[in-house]
């Protein structure tokens, strides 16, 4: 599916010019910078003081020293716990650091002047008798330490909430105080919304349950006359990337109203009845400009179960919940104003969010079939210069299973393939090398030594061989033994067709290929190896599902089996009520170790019999690194085996 350039209500070069700031603003807030800058100055001058104080003792030595103090000329009194000391000779003073601090000037202070000896009250009355100037003057820095101490954080404060406060905006658009508790969701002016239907390649079904709601907005009087009402919600469910948003989008662009987006995570804040406060905001600005639509993207961040899992019932999400579910309920039936939401998690959602009257209407949005993956890449390859040997049906019938989003990445990866080999077109071995990097990654830079590149290529050749020993089972479209990812090598499996209906046989045939490998390992080696991990949890896995869900043991009979797999986060229930015996989970455990062993077992007597063919494929494995299923076929033919035709279905079987 096509994704074009739509961000906001100002689109990328729409020609406006920027928002210039107003001088007004710049020198108001520049003010307000340099007072805070002059008063932290003032703060801190008063708090550091004259470099020039010097000790208490040092004063009361000068005074009582006979010599030394008739050099004092004059003394002031500064408030109550300062005095400043004005010398005629200060060279000829004996104390070194009294003749420093005094410098070139003659002056120096001193800290707490407490007069309160007597002895030092009589040299002091004698040098005022003999011509000692005595003065007394206010303390000047006292009140501007009051005010520092008092005052200025006051003014601090105010400034800070009443300017700079404000200037942080909360990351999901609105500002702070009034404008935090308004809704962040984006508009698209009707003028501005483009897409529309003919710009979604695929999805057929979907656009035509949503016709009706284009049909409604476009004249809600051809439905009201009557007495039908068109449901409010409609819930957009499929795996990520398969085009939900798109689609909303294209609802509007086809109905030519205004359409509103949001996540669901937007609403969630750190302030309680902040996201409640944005569901008020956002209905409120739906209602006015109806007719139009309202998006609301991942909306299992805030619609999931409450009272479950961890937590209370009273935190910041669920209060948005219980908003959003009275907002829905608060439409009156003349409101033409439909809200759009998409999740790929709907079994986590509330039940009161889905019941009749909110989100009654599902519409899937499934993964695409062939002909939707070849509209898909012909949106995604129409502006790319394409060569003449690309055929883009055979690239779609063999990408299945993958959604537009992969086949967006799938087209660029080719782009951009096809540019670091400076070519003018895009073939189709850029398409092959990019579908690789898509699948099974890109190339590991990893030096193997020779035996374990032969021990690699007997595992891999064990999982393709079997396919080929099995009536019916799925072959695989390449086989390689260079290092990708995680893997030394990869078996990848390319369907010739769709599927989707598979019995007993198909997915036993399952076990016997991802067993292939750890049974060419011990028939070649006499021993398994770790490189099966991977391979032993998917085929475990698969098993247990077998006997558990779909109901294919002989012993257990049709029946399934409640298997606690749900994670407590998701809104589950903390520890969920096993719904059998001690005697049925041991027969279980039995059952899904029978599948296991079986197909242990045919895939090692297959090889077995068979050694002669194994050993030709890794022989050519080993010269080329990559075989393609037609060269495996071929070498089959010339060793005398013959091959049959089969059908497969999407499997990976990595080492």
């Amino acid at each position: 599916m096509t994704n074009p350039t739509q961000d906001g209500s100002q689109p990328q070069g729409s020609g406006k010019p920027p928002k210039k700031r107003s001088f007004s603003n710049i020198s108001g807030n520049l003010g307000w910078l340099v007072i805070l800058f002059l008063l932290l100055v003032l703060l801190f001058s008063s708090s550091v003081g004259n470099n020039n104080t010097v000790l208490y003792s040092d004063f009361v030595k000068l005074m009582l020293d006979d010599e030394d103090s008739k050099k004092i000329r004059k003394i002031t009194f500064i408030g109550v716990d300062r005095i400043s000391v004005d010398v005629n000779d200060h060279e000829s003073i004996k104390d070194e650091r009294l003749k420093e601090k005094a410098g070139t000037r003659g002056k120096f202070t001193v800290n707490r002047a407490k007069l309160d000896d007597p002895g030092l009250v009589t040299q002091m009355d004698k040098l005022i008798r003999n011509g000692l100037l005595v003065d007394q003057q206010e303390d000047n820095f006292a009140g501007l330490s009051w005010f520092i101490m008092m005052i200025l954080p006051a003014v601090i404060l105010i400034v800070f909430f009443l300017f700079i406060l404000p200037k942080f905006r909360d990351p999901m658009g609105g500002g702070f105080l009034s404008n935090y508790i308004k809704s962040p969701a984006k508009k698209y002016e009707k003028t501005k919304m483009k897409i529309t239907f003919e710009d979604v390649a695929g999805l057929q079904h979907a656009k035509g349950e949503l016709q009706e709601i284009v049909e409604f907005l476009k004249s809600p009087d051809k439905f009201t006359r009557l007495g039908a009402t068109i449901p409010k919600g409609v819930l957009l469910v499929g795996p990520p990337g398969t085009g939900k948003t798109l689609l909303a989008r294209a609802v509007a662009g086809e109905a030519g109203v205004p359409y509103y987006s949001i996540s669901g995570s937007e609403f969630i804040q750190m302030f309680v009845g902040v996201g409640a406060s944005r569901v008020r905001d956002m209905f409120k600005t739906a209602k006015d400009n109806s007719p139009c639509i309202l998006f609301i993207d991942e909306i299992d961040a805030v619609g999931r179960m409450r009272g479950a899992g961890v937590g209370g019932g009273s935190d910041e999400r669920e209060q948005t919940l219980n908003q959003i579910l009275s907002e829905m309920d608060g439409f009156q039936p003349t409101e033409t104003v439909i809200v759009l939401a998409a999740t790929n998690r709907p079994d986590v959602l509330d039940s009161a969010l889905l019941r009749p009257g909110r989100f009654d209407r599902h519409i899937t949005i499934d993964r695409p079939t062939w002909q939707g993956r070849l509209a898909i890449l012909k949106v995604h390859t129409r502006n790319k210069p394409l060569a003449d040997n690309i055929n883009l049906e055979m690239v779609a019938r063999k990408m299945i299973g993958m959604t537009g989003a992969d086949l967006r990445n799938l087209a660029n990866e080719a782009a951009l393939v096809a540019t670091r080999l400076e070519k003018d077109k895009i073939d189709r071995a850029d398409f092959e090398v990019a579908a690789d990097r898509v699948l099974i990654g890109p190339k590991r830079e990893e030096v193997l030594t020779p035996e374990d590149k032969r021990r690699t290529a007997y595992h891999e050749v064990g999982h393709a061989l079997v396919t080929w020993l099995m009536p019916g089972a799925d072959r695989p479209q390449k086989v390689s033994i260079i290092p990708r990812g995680q893997s030394l090598g990869v078996n990848l499996n390319a369907p010739d067709e769709d599927r989707f209906h598979h019995g007993l046989d198909h997915f036993k045939n399952q076990l016997v290929m991802i067993m292939g490998g750890r049974a060419a390992d011990k028939l070649v080696y006499n021993q398994p190896y770790a490189g099966a991990e991977s391979d032993l949890k998917r085929a475990t896995r698969l098993a247990r599902m077998m006997v558990t869900h779909w109901g294919m043991s002989e012993k257990l009979g049709p029946m399934t089996f409640k298997v606690g797999e749900e994670h407590v986060f998701l809104g589950k229930e903390m520890q969920e009520a096993r719904d059998f015996s001690e005697q049925t989970a041991a027969l279980i455990d039995s059952e899904v170790q029978n599948f296991l062993r079986q197909a242990d077992d045919n895939a090692f007597q297959l090889l077995s019999d068979n050694r002669v063919y194994m050993e030709k494929i890794v022989d050519e494995l080993m010269s080329r690194e990559e075989l393609l299923r037609d060269e495996i076929e071929d070498i089959l033919r010339e060793a005398g085996f013959v091959v049959t035709p089969a059908k497969s279905s999407t499997t990976i079987a990595d080492s």
